[in-house]
Order: C-alpha cells, then structure tokens, then sequence
C-alpha cells in the first residue's frame, strides 16, 4: 500500500496554495521536520535497546533522515534562505496524545505515528511537486521515494513488535491525523493544517 493509499485525504489545495507562495518558511520546517525525524528514531534506539530489528532499521532511518536535513540546508543556502528559528507545528505532538503509556502498547503506537508523519511527508512531497521550480520539484520527487521507504519501515515495526492485529490502533490514529490536517491552523507549517 501507498503511503497516498493509506492516508484517510490528501492535502487540501489551500495548504498547496500557502506553501507555495511562503516557500522560505516550508524549506526552513521541512529542514526543522528532517531533524526531528532522526532525533525520533535515535530516541526509540535508546529507550528499546533489546529490539533488535528496530536498532538496525532505525539507525539506518536516521542516518538518512539527517542527509535529508543537510540537502534541505543545502537547498536554503543556494536559494539564499536564512536559517531561523520558526515555532514548531503542533501535527506531531497532537497525533501522539492517544498514545498507551504502558508496554509493549507505548511502542506500537509510537511507531504507528512514526509510519503517518512519514506518509504524511511522502503524500505532500508529491502533492508540491507539480507547483514547484524544477529543481525544488526533482529534489521533492527524489526524498518522496525515501519517505515512503521510512513509512513501510515504521509500519513493518508495529506490526512485528505487536502480538496481535493493530488495525483498530492504526484507525484509530489516522482519523485523528485527517482532522489535523483538515483543521485551520495559525501558520504554515510542513505538516500544519490550512494556514488562517
């Protein structure tokens, strides 16, 4: 399945329409989202060192997730775009609130939000792709095969570490993630709603 195929809806036009036209801001969260990504899976390497397969997958996830980050940087600085500070969205601290707090149920969930945020990513490199220069296009459409890769890699986890089907989780947590994305938010963000 797709990373396209498994999000509940795409992105709206209005967020394309706000990206596009703030594209200093997107590429300074995209880099931001980019760090983020590999600090996640650092973390989860920390706190579950007797998972074996999450170690080798993860570290390789993170490794790639911080190329990502300096070809964004890369991007900015050919395009003479300041990196600055700008707040974080709330997408990913809002989808992670219905995660259990006990074990192995913690894990799972984590992961489940792990494989959306990197749908997410893949689902809006390619919705951007089309209004973008070309060369912001190629890089787009050349980290939305990686993006996808990471979705299966975080969705092929849960699925292991779980001792029975995780479907409802994974409803569970994609009908929150069509709201956010969904919802009116105050700034545009890689992963925000429609910016007011």
């Amino acid at each position: 399945m797709s990373p396209r195929e498994f999000l509940r809806v795409p992105t709206p036009p209005a967020w394309l329409d706000a990206a596009v036209t703030d594209l200093d801001t997107l590429l300074i969260d995209h880099a931001n989202c980019e760090k983020k990504a590999a600090g996640t899976a650092l973390s989860l390497m920390y706190r579950y060192i007797d998972q074996d397969r999450l170690q080798m997958r993860l570290s390789k996830l993170a490794r790639e997730e911080l190329r990502h980050f300096e070809q964004v940087l890369s991007v900015m600085k050919k395009r003479g775009i300041n990196y600055r500070h700008v707040s974080p969205s709330s997408y990913t601290g809002a989808l992670r609130k219905p995660v259990r707090t006990h074990e192995p149920a913690r894990l799972i969930d984590t992961l489940i939000v792990g494989a959306i945020v990197e749908a997410r990513s893949c689902e809006r490199f390619q919705a951007l792709a089309p209004y973008l220069d070309t060369e912001l296009a190629e890089f787009y459409r050349g980290l939305e095969a990686s993006e996808a890769r990471h979705f299966e890699v975080y969705l092929g986890l849960a699925q292991s570490v779980a001792a029975e089907p995780i479907h409802s989780r994974i409803e569970t947590f994609l009908d929150l993630e069509s709201s956010l994305i969904l919802r009116t938010d105050p700034e545009l963000r890689f992963h925000s709603g429609v910016p007011d």
